[in-house]
């Protein structure tokens, strides 16, 4: 049977650079009304990139159905907005004398482990219920909860340190997802190259009549 001219779309939900952007979102609207004065542009141009990053892979994944180079463009712009969110927070922390934290120092490293320690306490807690391990059970999605209680009680430099830390997860993801779609892409093609493969096999094995 040959391959489908248009294949499915992505789930963008369950990709965990989305998940990742989403929450850096969240973190970055809640950051810039709670520690930077209006009406300082800074705020609009970190919650534009943060949304960008997020809203890109949305679009990218939409995309993926009928074209594979826009679906890495905008991936590749969400890269490029989120990197452009990391450097408004290293901004803030540098003009102000704040530490950055090193990314194999302990606060680092809790917030790396964050979520692969819920994911594991969800997975444990499916298996007790069930009373049979459960290796299927999909993760539960990362969402904005998992750091809400840092994100509210503690001071801008461990907030602004925590975005960073979850920037440089999803830059990341991200440029693992660029790597696969590259390799797709010239495994096989986009969709004009998909349409010219199906249009030679129909001449080689016409349907029978």
């Amino acid at each position: 049977m040959p391959d489908r001219i248009i294949p499915p779309q992505g789930n963008y939900k369950e990709l965990l650079s989305y998940q990742k952007a989403e929450v850096i979102y969240d973190i970055t609207h809640r950051f810039c009304n709670r520690f930077l004065n209006h009406p300082d542009r800074t705020i609009d141009q970190m919650i534009q990139a943060a949304r960008s990053g997020k809203q890109n892979i949305v679009e990218g994944s939409a995309a993926s159905r009928t074209s594979t180079e826009m679906e890495l463009k905008l991936t590749g712009v969400a890269r490029a907005s989120l990197e452009e969110l990391l450097n408004d927070y290293q901004d803030y922390l540098r003009v102000r004398d704040l530490p950055l934290w090193p990314k194999d120092s302990k606060q680092a490293l809790f917030v790396r482990n964050l979520s692969r320690q819920a994911h594991k306490s969800h997975e444990s807690h499916s298996t007790h219920n069930a009373g049979a391990p459960t290796p299927q059970a999909p993760a539960p999605p990362e969402t904005y909860s998992l750091y809400r209680d840092f994100n509210e009680t503690r001071p801008a430099e461990t907030v602004a340190n925590i975005a960073i830390c979850l920037i440089h997860q999803a830059n990341y993801l991200l440029d693992r997802q660029l790597q696969r779609l590259e390799a797709d892409f010239l495994a096989n093609g986009g969709i004009r190259e998909r349409m010219t493969k199906a249009r030679l096999q129909h001449r080689r094995h016409p349907p029978p009549s």
